[in-house]
């Protein structure tokens, strides 16, 4: 029996394999690009602890690195078109109407200066001041599987007004400054055009505090609960507990009463299931007049001094459950970094070029995006299997 599902798993692997390869095939002129391309995802998904066109090279048995350079550097294929065959193949597999988009950014520390990008700057991976690239990530979350579907590398201020630099690192002459929430507006707006089904989005307090992305997807329709700092300013509703008017947000939550908090799950994490006590208050929005617009808190169970707050535009109705739900899935994008970085060699690249980041970093992507589908299919498999046996 355990050599029967060893095969299966073999054989599901090879199918799923070949799937990747004739999808994102077309986007090669010539056959030995887009066979590096294929070998270049087997050497990501491979168990080998560092990932990059040297190892990979060894895994596909080649003696010099030189073809995975050429991948990533001086060879014609253009790594936005497999971004969205990236797209449509997430959607195909993992698509599901209550999906949560989700935007936020990760730091690859990096030394020197020559790489596209690189700066001192904040990132999380360090949690301080770190010379890094920063790259804006989109990820899909639904009943089914969580992974990637678009990216943007961060292109600090100093970069962007100094062509010269930008010019020996590869960036386009019409890539200019762009900030955090600018670039997640354009990939979510991409994600919405190609046909993602999702409900809604959420997001930390770098994307929750900015305006234009906000008022972006209300003009779309689509639902959020983004996070805020807790000096976000909100217009409270009159109600029977609050009176209206301008508030910070710490400060209408410390306004509501104790009967407002309710305890609920945002979801199971690594160590275990993710309770907190949860209270909204109504808010006046922006231009949706379909739409319900709330500040939603949440506070620790064990420190009440511990508090995060978000501005969510939902549908009419909308339980404090599923509030709860979209703001938990923002966990997600944390774990995908975390996978992607552990499995799929996401930041294992030793690339400088503008264009060399974005081919290895939608390669990772798309690698992840296959380990996330062939576990969901088997995970089917399996409670198919364990309902016919009942």
């Amino acid at each position: 029996m355990g050599d029967d599902i060893a095969v299966a798993d073999v054989r599901e692997w090879a199918a799923g394999l070949d799937e990747i390869a004739a999808l994102i095939g077309p986007r090669f002129a010539r056959s030995e690009p887009r066979e590096n391309a294929v070998a270049y995802l087997r050497g990501l998904l491979s168990g080998r602890e560092r990932k990059n066109s040297w190892t990979i090279s060894e895994h596909a048995g080649q003696r010099v690195p030189a073809p995975m350079q050429r991948l990533l550097s001086t060879t014609d294929w253009d790594p936005d078109l497999v971004r969205d065959d990236l797209r449509s193949y997430v959607t195909s597999h993992l698509g599901d109407p209550d999906g949560v988009l989700i935007v936020d950014e990760t730091g690859f520390l990096k030394k020197g200066t020559r790489s596209a990008g690189v700066a001192r700057q904040y990132t999380g991976t360090a949690g301080r001041i770190e010379n890094a690239q920063v790259g804006v990530f989109l990820t899909y979350s639904t009943p089914h599987g969580r992974t990637f579907l678009d990216r943007e590398l961060y292109l600090p201020k100093v970069w962007a007004e100094d062509r010269d630099r930008c010019e020996k690192a590869g960036v386009p002459a019409g890539r200019g400054f762009a900030t955090k929430p600018e670039l997640a507006i354009s990939m979510l707006a991409r994600a919405i055009d190609g046909g993602v089904p999702a409900s809604w989005v959420t997001g930390d307090a770098v994307y929750g505090q900015h305006y234009r992305l906000r008022s972006s997807l209300e003009d779309r329709g689509v639902w959020y609960v983004l996070a805020v700092p807790s000096s976000q300013h909100v217009i409270a509703k009159t109600t029977a507990s609050v009176s209206g008017g301008e508030y910070r947000a710490d400060a209408l939550t410390a306004a509501l009463p104790a009967t407002a908090w309710r305890t609920r799950s945002a979801g199971r994490g690594s160590k275990g299931d993710r309770r907190y006590a949860w209270a909204r208050a109504r808010i006046n929005g922006g231009r949706d007049p379909d739409a319900e617009y709330w500040l939603l808190a949440r506070r620790s169970l064990t420190d009440p001094t511990e508090l995060a707050y978000y501005l969510c535009h939902a549908p009419k109705r909308v339980a404090l459950s599923e509030l709860v739900r979209v703001a938990g899935a923002r966990w997600a994008i944390e774990e995908t970094f975390q996978t992607a970085k552990g499995q799929t060699g996401l930041d294992h690249y030793q690339v400088r070029q503008y264009t060399g980041w974005y081919r290895h970093i939608t390669l990772s992507m798309l690698a992840h995006a296959f380990l996330t589908v062939t576990r969901s299919k088997r995970g089917l498999e399996l409670g198919q299997a364990a309902s016919s046996s009942r």
